[in-house]
């Protein structure tokens, strides 16, 4: 066992403890798959990650990802959360223009943005397959959320290394009242996502109108125009607080369906007191960006 350089980053805030946090081992060198998942169960975060030297010269850096339950082939916050650990530790990317992660799902590029005074950091959304859910199954789904299908708009399987059956309801305020049924959720083995759309223009701070422990934090910059929720217990996380594989594939079918913009706000988190900003961006060429702030919130040393 050795020492090993960890940080704690809170992702897509730029407010500590109002994101979602990942822990990062910024050398997971000579761990093996079971040490990993091992510190993965322990610390008890949606996602852990192990950085470690990429085997792909493109690549800057490579990186192994665990939640509770398993690994993942790629995940959006631990992405950008590692990236930030990274070059927050004197990590230097190869090119000026952008990092390179190395990981399962392949090589994924990050870049750095200054908006308004900070830096933000967005992942090329990978690839993404769609395709349409079982009837039956839709219909499970819907019985377990607590909605019925005239609230359900489209419905989609969705899969860009993490796959989530997502459901497109017809109102953030829909999206905000579900109470699932996570047992019955979890017997499925489905996890799933469900977004939502806000009267336009959202100029009402979603914050201030939402849980009791939300309207506590007071307004927030960004008014979102999409609410998304991410429920996963299949894997161990019965709602993960702000995901970014999620959101990647939300843009991805939602832009091209002509349901959002090129260009928007989404809020995640707010039912769990959170207040999660992810920034879309479609770029002329037709690739989707995912980004936010993040922020450090634990730095030094864990024994693996």
């Amino acid at each position: 066992m050795h020492n090993r350089s960890f940080r704690q980053i809170d992702v897509f805030t730029a407010t500590p403890c109002l994101g979602n946090p990942v822990a990062v081992v910024l050398d997971g060198s000579g761990l093996d798959d079971a040490a990993m998942q091992r510190f993965a169960r322990w610390t008890n975060l949606s996602e852990t990650t192990f950085v470690l030297p990429p085997t792909d010269a493109q690549a800057d850096y490579a990186l192994r990802i665990f939640t509770p339950g398993g690994e993942l082939p790629f995940a959006g916050h631990p992405t950008l959360g590692s990236c930030f650990a990274w070059l927050a530790a004197g990590g230097q990317p190869k090119s000026p223009e952008h990092i390179v992660q190395q990981c399962a799902q392949g090589l994924v590029p990050i870049r750095r943005q200054h908006v308004e005074g900070h830096e933000r950091l967005a992942f090329a959304a990978p690839p993404m397959r769609a395709s349409d859910p079982a009837p039956a199954l839709l219909s499970e789904v819907a019985q377990a959320l607590g909605v019925t299908t005239a609230q359900v708009r489209r419905a989609q399987l969705l899969d860009n290394g993490p796959r989530w059956l997502t459901l497109l309801l017809d109102s953030a305020d829909t999206v905000l009242a579900l109470e699932p049924d996570h047992a019955r959720l979890a017997a499925l083995g489905k996890k799933v996502g469900v977004a939502g759309v806000h009267p336009a223009p959202a100029a009402m701070p979603l914050i201030a109108r939402s849980s009791r422990e939300a309207r506590a934090f007071g307004p927030v910059p960004a008014a979102p125009l999409i609410e998304v929720r991410a429920f996963a217990p299949p894997i161990g996380v019965n709602e993960d607080p702000v995901t970014g594989s999620l959101n990647a594939s939300v843009a991805q079918w939602l832009i091209e369906a002509g349901e959002l913009p090129a260009h928007y706000v989404a809020a995640q988190g707010t039912a769990l007191g959170r207040a999660g900003r992810v920034h879309v961006a479609r770029d002329a060429a037709g690739q989707v960006w995912v980004g936010g702030q993040c922020v450090g919130c634990i730095r030094g040393e864990v024994l693996l």
